[in-house]
């Protein structure tokens, strides 16, 4: 039991070749820059001539770095019911 709960927090950042401390480190920073993009997209929201493109900014560079860290999974596809549909079915 000892070995399978070791291997659910090392098999990721392996697979990335990264310790678990590497992985950790690289997810808190991704965590930080994402909470900065939130702020920038949240106050964007209510003074829509603030921080015009700094969330998409920040979010396509996040991108770039994870896609050149070995992070290349392709993202799954996810149907999105239409409106209409979802007014047909009392939502």
């Amino acid at each position: 039991m000892i070995e399978r709960t070791k291997q659910l927090f090392v098999a990721h950042p392996e697979a990335l070749n990264e310790s678990y401390g590497q992985h950790f480190g690289h997810a808190m920073r991704y965590s930080g820059r994402m909470f900065a993009a939130s702020f920038c997209a949240f106050t964007h929201a209510i003074f829509p001539f603030l921080f015009e493109k700094t969330a998409s900014n920040m979010v396509k560079k996040m991108y770039a770095d994870m896609t050149s860290r070995g992070a290349t999974a392709p993202v799954p596809h996810v149907e999105v019911a239409a409106p209409a549909a979802l007014e047909t079915q009392g939502l």
